[in-house]
């Protein structure tokens, strides 16, 4: 069974520290190219941040390169990521999403639940 299972949000102050974990279940974690997406209330989910399936490739979205980092322990089978210097406006539910890195017969795709993240004083 596949599972996708975030967790490490909570409530921080502005100007605040969180480390979302995501543990991966069912499937070969390593073979996954991993991504953290968020969504605030009454907006559309947006891709935060993305690691390839040997975590040596990063990209990030605008609004959080210099204050957030991704990575990955294939030995865990678990994804990170470090958030610092949080703002308002990063509060919204996070999620975990797993891409296999093959196309062909049929490329694999999974969610986790989310986690709720809220930066506010």
């Amino acid at each position: 069974q596949v599972q996708l299972v975030e967790s490490g949000g909570g409530l921080v102050q502005p100007g605040g520290s969180l480390r979302l974990s995501c543990a991966a279940s069912g499937f070969t974690f390593s073979s996954y190219t991993m991504r953290w997406y968020r969504q605030a209330p009454g907006k559309e989910r947006e891709l935060v941040a993305v690691i390839s399936s040997a975590g040596g490739t990063t990209n990030y979205a605008d609004s959080v390169k210099g204050r957030f980092t991704i990575s990955r322990d294939n030995a865990k089978n678990t994804m990170y990521l470090q958030m610092n210097s949080l703002k308002p406006e990063d509060t919204g539910v996070y999620y975990c999403h797993a891409q296999s890195v093959w196309i062909l017969p049929r490329q694999e795709t999974y969610w986790g639940q989310g986690t709720q993240v809220t930066v506010s004083s």
